[in-house]
């Protein structure tokens, strides 16, 4: 009873253990093989990608391929192929080649009576471990004798699209189909190498970017397509596996940037299209996130996302071509003709990936032969920018000499008005000059009057004291010699003894004596005044010197000594003002002006010392000493000092910092001007909050400036 169910289970084993008695075995019968071996194969998805051979081999997900190229799509999975071979012919080996260079891993084994042969372990991410007839298009030899038969497995992995088109052939037509095949590729290579140097060659002629931005575009699309086909970049890179698994969609990426680039140049879309041109910038965004996905996060979901951009950009560019044409633009009409080649090669090659077409020589060289016609297109495209670049700087040499002479006419009709205006404008130069030097003269004297009001309200308090002495003292001198006079009358008509008595009674009543000291005092108030009157008008007259338009010499301390005899009247027991003056020859100067510039240089210590309200000592300091033809003068302060800021700009007309109605802003101005006609310098200084000091420096000897006459 139990035997039924016993066989039953027995085949099902026998099943299980080797799927491919399903699909019969193909039979090599020699020569070249026309068609993929697909449909002899069956495939088992291996999820985890875990699975060992003898696993692989005993699972029972095996399942039948319906195509002739096997089409594993983007996937995450490894992939495990299995046919079986039947030797036929007379060849003492058989060739199995995999024309599809874009597979990552690739294991090869072939089972033959009984035991288990490695024929390769290689990819494009793989250090190949084992030897094999051909590495760039995966030929492999299979060790099948003739009347021999064995069973391949093949186990597939990768993160990009996997087609595994799968031929057996013999060395000698491999070697046929071999060298057309390189023909064509290297055709292909010469072609994109000429394009790209001969716009090189223009691009050094001419110095226009979109000439070296194309030859970029034409490297980077020969490494993607030749990477493709396992030549070129792919194949100099086993020793970087990384790196040669993603070299073909960097060249795309790459190329997607530069074509784009190059686009909007070659068309022209800022002044055709500004709108598309502005927006052409997220692309490279785009691809520059797509490049860090792709090689260090997650390759698969890059490879899907730059097939998109690559979708996504043919389109844009082809939209974009077709607006610049309603535009008028010449360029766009070769750039469509060329681009549609190369986008009907694209779309033909998406689809083979997506397995909507198959997988053909046509679908599979659709992008390559796209991108040869689109290079060789464009380049036209480039020379007959040239001719139209030629014709526009013909025409607009000619415009231009037709406006130099319209513009030589106009200007030849404008220089008799412009020679009116000039002398009108020269005119009004003249008396605008003219007002300015007035000007400049009444705010010089305006400076001076303002000095000079400082000056009599301290001078005229000054000489008010002295005054004072001599008046408050005149009735008591009346007084005192009005009694004298009284008793030398009295005396004078005394004629009696009795009559000097009363003289005498009487000389005692007014206190005679007294009146004399008295009178003594008041002589010698009234002299003080008088001398100190006399003392203020003799430094007043030293001074003003009215002879300061004379060059002369004179003692620089008497003038500093003077300076500070008309100006202590106004900061008495308010500034204490310390001088040490050294012993300095005279030197020859204008008196008067460097009067001007001591008076308003203390003028401003002093005030800058009153200024403080933190109970510092206010002290002004002047010290001059002599060496080597060169007299200095230092006045320091101990005011509010200076910022640098301020420090830089004292010295400008109509700068101060005072409010205002109480500077004018010229006196340090004023300074200046009369140092420098001295052939001297002023310097100065200063740091907020502890003080200012102006040095200054005069030659004892004024070089005479001569002047030469025509």
């Amino acid at each position: 009873m139990f035997r039924a169910p016993l066989l039953f289970a027995l085949l099902f084993a026998a099943f299980a253990a080797d799927g491919s008695t399903l699909n019969p075995p193909v039979e090599f019968t020699g020569g070249n093989a026309d068609r993929s071996i697909g449909k002899y194969c069956r495939i088992l998805d291996d999820a985890d990608g875990a699975l060992s051979l003898e696993s692989a081999r005993r699972a029972d997900r095996w399942a039948a391929c319906t195509s002739d190229i096997p089409n594993l799509t983007v996937s995450r999975s490894a992939h495990w192929i299995r046919f079986g071979v039947r030797n036929t012919s007379t060849e003492s080996r058989i060739l199995l080649s995999i024309p599809y260079s874009e597979i990552d891993e690739l294991d090869v084994y072939l089972q033959r009576d009984g035991r288990t042969i490695t024929i390769a372990k290689t990819g494009q991410s793989v250090v190949k471990e084992t030897s094999f007839v051909q590495e760039r298009d995966f030929v492999f030899e299979l060790p099948i004798g003739p009347g021999q038969e064995g069973e391949v497995f093949l186990r597939s992995r990768g993160f990009k699209a996997i087609h595994v088109p799968m031929y057996l052939t013999d060395a000698s037509s491999f070697s046929a189909y071999n060298g057309k095949r390189n023909l064509a590729l290297g055709a292909y290579a010469g072609i994109m190498l000429v394009m790209a140097l001969y716009n090189l060659f223009l691009f050094f002629s001419i110095r226009e970017k979109a000439y070296l931005l194309y030859p970029l575009y034409i490297i980077a699309i020969s490494v993607a397509q030749l990477s493709f086909q396992g030549v070129g970049p792919s194949d100099w890179l086993d020793h970087i596996p990384w790196l040669a698994s993603r070299i073909s969609m960097i060249g795309a990426l790459l190329a997607i940037a530069f074509g784009m680039e190059f686009s909007r140049r070659f068309i022209g879309t800022e002044r055709l299209l500004p709108r598309m041109h502005k927006f052409v910038p997220v692309f490279y965004v785009l691809v520059a996130i797509i490049f860090g996905i792709y090689l260090f996060g997650d390759p698969w979901t890059g490879y899907n996302m730059a097939q998109a951009i690559c979708g996504v950009t043919a389109i844009f560019l082809l939209v974009m071509s077709i607006l610049a044409i309603r535009k008028g633009s010449r360029q766009a009409r070769f750039f469509l003709l060329a681009w549609t080649f190369f986008l009907v090669g694209v779309v033909l090659f998406v689809l083979k990936d997506a397995g909507v077409l198959p997988f053909s020589g046509w679908t599979h060289y659709a992008m390559t032969v796209g991108s040869a016609i689109e290079g060789v297109l464009l380049s036209f495209g480039l020379a007959d920018r040239i001719n139209v670049l030629r014709r526009e700087k013909e025409q607009s040499q000619a415009d231009a000499l037709n406006a130099s002479m319209e513009n030589e006419r106009l200007i030849r009709e404008q220089n008799i008005l412009l020679e009116e205006k000039v002398q009108e404008r020269t005119h009004a130069l003249q008396e605008s000059n003219d007002t300015l030097k007035r000007t400049q003269t009444q705010l010089v004297n305006a400076e001076k009057m303002a000095s000079l009001g400082q000056l009599t309200a301290g001078i005229a308090h000054e000489i008010n004291n002295p005054v004072n002495f001599i008046t408050s003292n005149i009735a008591p001198l009346r007084r005192n010699i009005a009694d004298l006079v009284s008793v030398m009358k009295d005396y004078r008509m005394a004629d009696r003894l009795e009559e000097l008595e009363k003289v005498k009674t009487r000389e005692e009543q007014i206190g005679l004596g007294e009146t004399i000291d008295e009178l003594d005092e008041i002589i010698g108030s009234v002299a003080e005044g008088a001398s100190r009157t006399a003392e203020i008008v003799r430094g007043l007259r030293n001074f003003s010197r009215l002879d300061e338009d004379d060059l002369k010499e004179a003692d620089l301390n008497d003038g500093l000594r003077s300076t500070l005899t008309v100006l202590a009247p106004q900061y008495r027991d308010k500034v204490d003002f310390d001088l040490q003056l050294g012993g300095i020859p005279r030197a020859e100067c204008f008196p008067g002006k460097l009067n001007q510039v001591f008076m308003n240089i203390l003028t401003n210590a002093a005030q800058a010392t009153l200024a403080r309200a933190d109970g510092r000592p206010r002290t002004v300091s002047v010290n001059t000493r002599e060496e080597n033809g060169i007299v200095e003068v230092r006045i320091r302060d101990t005011g509010v000092g200076m910022t640098p800021e301020i420090q830089a700009r004292i010295f400008d007309p109509f700068f101060t910092t005072k409010a205002v109605g109480e500077g004018t802003g010229l006196g340090l101005a004023i300074v200046y001007g009369i140092i420098n006609d001295h052939n001297g310098t002023i310097t100065v200084e200063s740091t907020p909050g502890v003080g200012t000091e102006f040095r200054i420096t005069l030659p004892v000897r004024r070089e005479r400036r001569i002047e030469h006459r025509a």
